[in-house]
């Protein structure tokens, strides 16, 4: 029992913190997508077009995807330490056919890129030292403008 003991709480702990890590990761990842699914529903003309609109709807993507809800400007973060500020949001809107049809998607298409920006990684052990805050994770997602 002495010499498996160690062996047993490292791994034990070990596994604690490596799902706590996936279960993080996946909030992460599942709030960036709904941010880039959100932006994807909005209209191109408040998109593309003027910019106190713009500047609106940057805003709200910003807040759903890092709070999950589009009422509240005080609502906690999805994971901890995540700042609505942190939440980069991309729009290209260079070229775009009326019909809804995108003449070139990608760099040229009206694209909207939600990005989590560096969120430290909050240790379920931190207070031992052994991951710092220097850990980072980071998520993307992308998804094309098609209004509703």
């Amino acid at each position: 029992m002495v010499l498996l003991l160690p062996i047993l709480l490292v791994l034990m702990f070990g596994s604690l913190e490596l799902g706590h890590y996936f279960y993080l990761e996946h909030k992460l990842v599942k709030a960036v997508r709904d941010g880039a699914r959100y932006a994807s529903r909005q209209s191109v003309d408040d998109m593309c077009n003027g910019a106190t609109a713009k500047t609106d709807r940057v805003a709200d993507i910003q807040r759903i995807t890092a709070t999950g809800q589009l009422a509240s400007s005080t609502a906690p973060a999805l994971v901890y330490g995540w700042a609505t500020s942190n939440v980069i949001v991309t729009i290209g809107c260079q070229q775009f056919v009326n019909t809804g049809i995108y003449t070139d998607l990608g760099a040229n298409g009206p694209l909207v890129t939600v990005d989590s920006g560096n969120v430290n990684y909050p240790s379920v052990f931190g207070a031992l030292g052994i991951i710092d805050t220097t850990f980072k994770i980071r998520a993307k997602s992308s998804a094309a403008v098609s209004g509703i």
